[in-house]
């Protein structure tokens, strides 16, 4: 997949919090402070992982994926569908899929364990195997990243715009109800800590190598978040955690070739690489104008894997 650089689509802009932020770092062991503290970078400034905005990113496209078709999306809360969608798991033939990577590990262990040359002879098996499991990916994995597939897509953690932060944490109580009584329960008050509403959070992504239909995949969960449609950290139920996006530039590259998509252009990579190494104006153009390419690149991949499907069922 990284084999070959082919593309490259950086994203940039801030994120919003449109009601106050709580995204905890754990129980405090301050004998002085607040109970959740939000989770701070080294300077005592909030932050928001970069994994916290990727995993509710791809939450909310999965929800989408099945609701189109179950086959299109794994179930991640069960580890051997983590990225294998169950259907898939149940209709395949393929040894390795209905029997888990681990115990087929063993099985070559066991039938290697006297050769002198098991681990090179391992390494190989392994590798058909996995390019195997490849074949069956959900649809999220190919953009996201599995435990065979490295992500394309990479977002820093979202670090709070200096020059609009002034320290200002909030504090707010919680507590637990007795459901016999419906009155607080003794012990259980706490305190946790948000970040202001109003608050800019400064936002980068990248992604290489996608696909047309991967990067549409994509325009339509930054979409969500554009209209504050995926909510960040702790407390949603009582509002909180309501954030927007503002994508402020998106730079774009493509190296393929425009008659071959799966062939690189040796010019157009190098001429790119000259102009970076040499600040010879910019090498990206402007990639908004390809958002709807894209999302129809996604529609149409989808459109196609539904007639397949369908086709499958009438033999």
């Amino acid at each position: 997949m990284f084999d070959c650089f082919k593309n490259r689509l950086e994203i940039s802009g801030k994120l919003m919090t449109i009601t106050a932020l709580r995204i905890s770092a754990g129980r405090s062991t301050e004998p002085i402070g607040s109970d959740l503290p939000v989770i701070k970078d080294a300077l005592g400034k909030p932050l928001i992982p970069g994994a916290s905005f990727k995993g509710a990113l791809r939450s909310r496209l999965e929800s989408f994926l099945r609701g189109i078709d179950p086959s299109l999306a794994a179930n991640p809360t069960l580890e051997a569908e983590s990225s294998i969608p169950a259907k898939s798991i149940r209709d395949s033939d393929n040894r390795i899929l209905r029997r888990g990577l681990e115990q087929i590990k063993q099985d070559i262990e066991e039938e290697l364990k006297d050769d002198p040359k098991k681990q090179f002879k391992m390494d190989k098996k392994l590798t058909k195997i996995i390019i195997d499991i490849l074949k069956h990916e959900d649809l999220t994995s190919h953009l996201f990243g599995s435990p065979w597939l490295a992500s394309k897509f990479q977002v820093r953690d979202l670090m709070v715009l200096s020059d609009y932060w002034f320290g200002q944490y909030q504090e707010r109580d919680g507590v637990a109800i007795d459901r016999d009584t419906e009155t607080a329960a003794d012990g259980k008050l706490y305190d946790f800590q948000v970040v202001p509403a109003g608050t800019p959070f400064a936002f980068k992504a990248v992604v290489e190598n996608a696909e047309d239909w991967e990067l549409g995949l994509l325009m339509i969960g930054l979409h969500q978040f554009e209209m504050e449609q995926i909510p960040l950290g702790g407390g949603r139920s009582r509002g909180l955690g309501v954030v927007k996006l503002e994508v402020e530039r998106m730079d774009w590259f493509d190296a393929r070739d425009e008659s071959n998509r799966d062939e690189v252009d040796a010019g157009k990579l190098l001429n790119y690489l000259k102009k970076m190494v040499n600040n010879e104006g910019s090498a990206y153009e402007d990639g908004k104008g390809y958002k709807d390419q894209w999302v129809q690149s996604l529609i149409g991949y989808l459109e196609n894997l539904e007639n397949q499907n369908a086709e499958v069922n009438t033999r």
